[in-house]
């Protein structure tokens, strides 16, 4: 009876061990967190709603897991060691935070304590030679503290207490502790597991909560937030002026690499690094150097060299001018980012500031700027000579108080003796559908977007708002354009300002033509063709504006033969034209458009079709033996022709 008596009451004090042990957690988590809000609330305002909180199990489970499942090793993965960890420590609080000690509770612990424990397993597989996009340091020995934590949760969940011996309950109390510490004061200190906390906070208060609308359209949401210039607003140039929520989701970073993998400007080896940039900024939002990152620094800019704190200037000190200017703005990095942060929001946001504040843009940027600002167009050119390859074509320009269904508008495009045979192309196709259209001639400006993502957001806003004033003086019913840079301003970015238009991209329009009967083009069979042909995806029609369907279509209703490459649609890879990126050249080991070509040679594609002025520009001036590049317009025209 002595001997009962006496395990009874170590069970009763490990059961109390256990308790202490669990509210010290909460404690050391909350006071971590208040640690760790404290750096984010030293960033600016930003309007969010706390019923952002009770949306959380929605967008972790949906939104945050339609993005991780596009790896099912890592899905799995993560369902289980994230799924059995969450349901045992929550069971954890109910048994041993409200004293409740019920053995069927242990067992249902012990349950998902296994659970997590398979989950780790793979966790530690996928660690043993891990990918050149995963961190190293502290993250190689995550997998054994979640071991240790899991094989705790396990045996107190599975071994009555009653049979614990007095080294195997100090045993299971040590490994408690050490997952306790690494998943409460370890991670409000900067630790890997920090991401599990302000992962969740950051989808309730997401910079875009418009990503978590649920409208059924499915199209993105990637319009740049205009600054409020006339309030003193001149972009981010410390850590500080970022907003509070950008801040969070800085530290929502898991370290995956996946940004980094699917970043062109780091393939091309220039000094641009999605990942280190995040966590650039978390460095400058606490304070201290680089010198410790574990990942891939940026191609040919040694670790060690770059330190900050909140209140100093990130450019040069946290990082260079130049990682800033590499970027092509693709969203390549924000597509893949299973914690779905805005690494583009912050580029342009530091952007906005070395060019509103100091005016250093660098390259040929400060030029097409002035050209934009002075003659509303990118290259200084007559704004009356934009439609003069169209001349001949017999194309109509709107006139006040003329209504058109269609208002063509070609952007920069016109001004290019390559891309007019695409124009042409496209009008000879409006003419044969017989659609009833109009140009705006020499009343079209450039819509800013250039100017807009090498910072210049004054100029963008004045491009914007007089191209608005333009618009407004005619009747039309829609806009159609071949210009995805174009379609994406006026589409998504002008209704800030007051401009709301339908616009089509011209594959989308072309596609409907032919699916409703209006053009009959000659289909071309795969064995008549003996060409291979592959479809290049534009970024701003793709990630930007969620068409990757409407091309491939139109292809397929001609009868072409479509070899796709690894990368394509919404994962496509950039050709290198976009973000000003042409105009900054920052220098690599590689050229984006020529990895592209690459690309494409490796599916022995003879042509490659595209759908924007920029990727035709890119692709083709790759040197050397490639495959030929034609718009998906010319194409349909010369069916049309046969």
């Amino acid at each position: 009876m002595q001997r009962f008596l006496t395990m009874d009451a170590s069970a009763s004090s490990l059961n109390h061990i256990i308790t202490v042990l669990f509210w010290l957690s909460a404690a050391g988590l909350s006071v971590g967190l208040a640690r760790r809000a404290a750096l984010w609330r030293a960033g600016r305002e930003a309007s969010v709603s706390w019923l952002g909180l009770l949306a959380i199990p929605k967008r972790y489970f949906v939104d945050l897991h339609h993005v991780v499942a596009r790896d099912p090793y890592i899905a799995r993965t993560h369902v289980a060691t994230a799924g059995g960890a969450i349901a045992a420590m929550a069971l954890v609080a109910v048994n041993y935070g409200l004293m409740l000690y019920a053995s069927a509770l242990n067992t249902a612990i012990g349950l998902f304590a296994l659970v997590m424990l398979v989950g780790v397993l793979f966790v530690w597989h996928r660690r043993r030679a891990p990918p050149a996009r995963l961190s190293r340091g502290a993250w190689m020995r995550l997998p054994w503290v979640l071991a240790a934590f899991a094989i705790g949760l396990l045996a107190l969940g599975l071994v009555p207490l009653q049979l614990m011996s007095g080294l195997s309950a100090l045993v299971t109390v040590l490994l408690l502790g050490l997952g306790a510490w690494t998943l409460t004061v370890g991670a409000t200190r900067g630790g890997p597991m920090k991401h599990a906390l302000a992962g969740l906070l950051h989808l309730a208060f997401h910079p875009r909560q418009e990503r978590f609308r649920q409208d059924g359209k499915g199209t993105p949401t990637t319009a740049l937030k205009p600054l409020q210039l006339e309030q003193g607003e001149l972009g981010v140039g410390k850590p500080v002026e970022f907003r509070w929520n950008q801040l969070l989701g800085f530290d929502a970073c898991v370290q995956c690499g996946k940004c980094e993998a699917a970043c062109p400007a780091f393939a091309a080896g220039q000094p641009l690094n999605p990942k280190k940039l995040i966590q650039d900024m978390v460095t400058g939002m606490a304070g201290g150097s680089d010198a410790n990152f574990a990942g891939s620094p940026y191609p040919g800019i040694p670790l060690g060299r770059h330190q900050g704190r909140p209140q100093d200037a990130i450019v040069p000190g946290l990082i260079s001018s130049d990682t800033l200017w590499s970027c092509t703005t693709c969203r390549a990095c924000v597509q893949e980012c299973p914690m779905l942060i805005e690494h583009v929001d912050a580029i342009v946001d530091m952007r906005r500031h070395q060019t509103l504040q100091f005016g250093e843009v660098p390259g040929k940027g400060p030029e097409v700027l002035a050209n934009l600002r002075e003659t509303g167009s990118a290259g200084g050119f007559d704004l009356g000579v934009r439609y003069n390859w169209a001349i001949d074509l017999g194309v109509r320009q709107i006139g006040p108080g003329q209504a058109v269904d269609v208002l063509l508008m070609v952007g920069e495009g016109g001004f290019d003796m390559r891309y007019q045979r695409t124009l042409r192309a496209l009008v000879k196709v409006l003419q044969a559908a017989e659609v009833d259209f109009a140009v705006l001639g020499a009343l079209e400006t450039d819509t800013g977007d250039v100017a807009r993502r090498l910072g210049d957001e004054a100029t963008f806003q004045g491009m914007a708002r007089q191209m608005i004033s333009q618009l407004s003086a005619f009747t039309f019913k829609r806009i159609v354009t071949a210009d995805p840079h174009v379609m994406h301003c006026l589409r998504n970015e002008y209704p800030a300002f007051g401009g709301c238009y339908e616009v089509f991209h011209h594959t989308t329009f072309m596609a409907a033509l032919v699916s409703s009967g209006k053009i009959k083009p000659k289909v071309t069979s795969t064995a008549d063709s003996g060409q291979r042909f592959t479809y290049h995806d534009p970024c701003y029609l793709g990630r930007y504006n969620g068409e990757i369907e409407a091309p491939r279509e139109l292809l397929k209703l001609l009868g072409l033969p479509l070899h796709e490459m690894e990368r394509n649609g919404m994962r496509g890879r950039c050709c290198g034209g976009g973000g000003g990126a042409p105009l900054t050249d920052i220098p690599g080991k590689l050229r984006i458009p020529d990895i592209r070509i690459h690309d494409a040679r490796a599916v022995r594609a003879d042509t490659v079709v595209v759908a924007c002025p920029n990727c035709t520009a890119m692709l083709e001036g790759v040197v050397g033996p490639r495959p030929e590049i034609r718009d998906i317009a010319e194409l349909l025209a010369a069916a049309l022709e046969n």
